[in-house]
Order: C-alpha cells, then sequence, then structure tokens
C-alpha cells in the first residue's frame, strides 16, 4: 500500500492524506518480522494467498485509479490507530512480549502524539476531498472489499493454525482433532480466548501455539487484521 500511496502521493485526491512520518508502517513491520524471524526473515516467509490477493488490488488502485487508495488508507491506518491500541496490549499480554515494545512496532506511531486528534485531523483531510457523488460511492465500495480483503485473511490464518497443531502435541496439549467435537478445546479457538481475556487453561493453550514462531505471526497478524474491521466502531 505505501508503495502505491508513495506513487500517489502527488495526486490531488490523495494529496491531503499523505502522512509518511506519521503513519507508514514499512519499517516498523520489518523490524518486528525481523524481532521474530531474525536478520534473514525475507528469507524464511512468503505472501500468502489471500494476502497477494489483498496486494494485486492495491497495486491495481494505484496504477488505474488513485481515488480508490483513500479507502484502503483510511481502512487500514485508522483501524491501527484505534482497535489496533487496544489489540496491542492484549497481544503483548497473550504473547508475553517485552514491555519495551519489540514484536509490537506496528502499532507503535511515535510521530502521533494524539490518537484522537490526529483521527480527526485525518477524517477532516478526507471530508474536505472534492469528489462528486460516483466517486464516493465508489470509494465505499471500495472500503466495502477492503473489509472483504481482511475477512480473507482472517479465513486463510484459521487454516494456517491447523498446521501447527504438531507443535502444540508436543507441547502437552490436546490438539483439534482430540478435541471431541468441543471447541473450547481447539489450541486456534483457544489463541482467539486468551485474546478476549478467557480462561487459564485457554491461555495455556496459547502460549503452546504461540512458541512456535508460525504461531507467533499467526497471532500478530490476526490482530492487525481484526483492527481494521474494529475501526468502525472504536473511532
Amino acid at each position: 500500500m505505501e508503495e502505491e500511496i508513495e506513487r500517489n502521493k502527488d495526486h490531488p485526491h490523495f494529496a491531503p492524506l499523505y502522512f509518511p512520518a506519521e503513519l507508514h508502517r514499512h519499517e516498523a513491520l520489518a523490524s518486528d518480522l525481523q524481532y521474530f524471524y531474525g536478520p534473514d526473515w525475507q528469507s524464511q516467509i512468503s505472501c500468502s494467498e489471500a494476502t497477494q490477493r489483498y496486494v494485486d488490488r492495491i497495486h491495481q488502485v494505484g496504477q488505474e485509479d488513485p481515488v480508490l487508495l483513500v479507502a484502503h488508507a483510511y481502512t487500514r491506518y485508522m483501524g491501527d490507530l484505534s482497535g489496533g491500541q487496544v489489540l496491542k496490549k492484549v497481544a503483548q499480554r497473550a504473547m508475553k512480549l517485552p514491555p519495551t515494545g519489540e514484536g509490537l512496532e506496528f502499532y507503535q506511531f511515535d510521530a502521533i502524539h494524539s490518537a484522537k486528534a490526529f483521527k480527526q485531523l485525518y477524517r477532516s483531510r478526507m471530508n474536505e476531498l472534492e469528489l462528486d457523488e460516483e466517486v464516493k460511492k465508489r470509494l465505499v465500495g471500495e472500503a466495502v472489499k477492503a473489509f472483504q480483503f481482511n475477512m480473507e485473511v482472517f479465513e486463510e490464518l484459521e487454516e494456517i493454525g491447523k498446521t501447527i497443531q504438531e507443535d502444540v502435541l508436543d507441547a502437552g496439549m490436546p490438539v483439534h482433532g482430540a478435541t471431541g467435537g468441543d471447541i473450547n478445546k481447539c489450541p486456534y479457538y483457544a489463541a482467539k480466548m486468551a485474546a478476549s481475556g478467557g480462561t487459564a487453561y485457554a491461555c495455556q493453550l496459547a502460549m503452546a501455539v504461540l512458541r512456535h514462531p508460525t504461531g507467533q505471526v499467526l497471532f500478530a497478524t490476526w490482530f492487525a487484521a481484526l483492527a481494521g474491521l474494529a475501526a468502525w466502531y472504536l473511532m
């Protein structure tokens, strides 16, 4: 997204929303990935199918219809500044990350001193864009697509969570196949229960999942995806 934002930073329909120092997350994401995977993280991970579809759409928008970048930027950044700040604290507790912020730099906006004031500024800038009704309708439609892409990534992560069951079994915890139909014993469900303040047993299961690097990134990415959706309710 930020690659396309840079490409279109002077576009009249996006320039008023260009805040690279305050909002850009590329370096923060790279730092978090290095924390979880080490300095050679780029050689260890690849873009998932659902994420690639999301990326492809953003590139298409940036190259063919830049005004629609507004919908993607608003959904992402305002989500991270709203629900994302709550989820940051939950992730830090559930994953037992250092209080100094390692592994959660994605949620740290050092150049923004008041999230509330900045969100008000961003929304006022967006509302002042000179757009006709047809463009406004397309922006709303693109925001819906952005949410759908987030949901597809979330659903994909649900499937990825199943691939770490063996590690949970090695840790002495029951896996999905041994739940006897009880969803409360599913390790990935337990991870989500931990995020919402579930039982101690759920937290133990979540920790078993999160001992594995894939589980760590899965959990962190789940929070990132959910933050965009939470923004509409917490702003």
